[in-house]
């Protein structure tokens, strides 16, 4: 594996890190990897880290369920339940700003969020980078013409009126580029929806290096509230609201047990992961700071 060495933060342009955690990739190589934080906005990111050539190799794993799509445990089936009732609640949070129109879901994975959108007469198309979900996207959508594409460049429409971004922002090697080039193809008062992990949560605390949220090294950099607001800011977007993943702290404790417990988990673990994504949700009421959150920003 080759790696890259970060010199420049996205966010503030600092130059100067600290090594804050070293955290094991319990998904695919089980190597460990060091994640640091920017000294100046506190942003934290996986560094050194794969690079560009070598990143994809830990997508390959079936164990990464948002790409492979199937259920090899109890775990995992889970997730896609949960996944499941997520996209209407996405659908609904995305009507209260935009009832139809035109929309891009950017890293697309299997394509069940655009299928269900295209169900609700939207026009959609999707970017999904990794080959086999790619595929697996275009065969669901089928009849909306394969709208998935690898590459932003190579997509037929150039403006939307919603671009979301589902636990995305945090694997793009080059966030702040993204946002400024998400930005043009956005339709004068569009809509920008970005979910990600927030490292402040309770959960994250708890867990600390065993913390499923930084999955390293296929997340890259690793955000709080303040680190999102400045980087919309930077790009040029208003930001207009903050809403909870509440069934994340749920899930990402279940996982974080697991990786606690060196990949096993035993009788009480759900019991136990169960109390602690409730505490998070609880200890986030007035902070904000849920396990995951999803960002509102309109084009300026």
């Amino acid at each position: 594996m080759e790696t890259e060495l970060v010199k420049s933060c996205p966010v503030c342009r600092g130059t100067s890190f600290r090594n804050i955690l070293t955290c094991k990739d319990h998904t695919f190589s089980q190597e460990f990897f060091t994640i640091q934080e920017c000294e100046n906005c506190q942003l934290r990111l996986t560094n050194p880290r794969p690079d560009e050539d070598s990143i994809g190799k830990f997508y390959q794993s079936s164990a990464y369920i948002s790409h492979s799509g199937k259920s090899n445990n109890i775990f995992d089936l889970i997730y896609l339940q949960a996944r499941k009732l997520a996209l209407r609640r996405k659908f609904r949070l995305i009507n209260i700003y935009k009832q139809q129109g035109v929309i891009l879901d950017y890293g697309c994975g299997t394509g069940e969020f655009l299928e269900y959108m295209a169900i609700q007469q939207w026009r959609v198309l999707g970017i999904e980078p990794a080959e086999n979900a790619r595929t697996k996207a275009n065969d669901l959508l089928l009849k909306y013409n394969g709208p998935v594409k690898p590459t932003l460049d190579e997509l037929s429409t150039s403006k939307f009126d919603v671009i979301t971004l589902w636990h995305v922002l945090e694997h793009i090697a080059t966030p702040d580029q993204l946002l400024s080039r998400l930005k043009i193809r956005l339709n004068k008062n569009g809509y920008l929806f970005v979910a990600v992990p927030n490292y402040k949560s309770h959960d994250a605390d708890h867990y600390k290096e065993h913390w499923a949220g930084y999955d390293v090294p296929r997340h890259l950099w690793h955000f709080s509230q303040s680190q999102m607001k400045a980087i919309f800011e930077a790009q040029g977007f208003q930001l207009l609201d903050k809403v909870p993943l509440k069934m994340d702290s749920y899930y990402v404790s279940l996982l974080s047990e697991k990786y606690k417990n060196k990949a096993r988990h035993n009788i009480i673990s759900p019991i136990k992961a169960f109390i602690r994504g409730m505490t998070s949700n609880e200890k986030a009421k007035k902070s904000m700071n849920y396990s995951s959150l999803i960002y509102i920003a309109r084009h300026g």
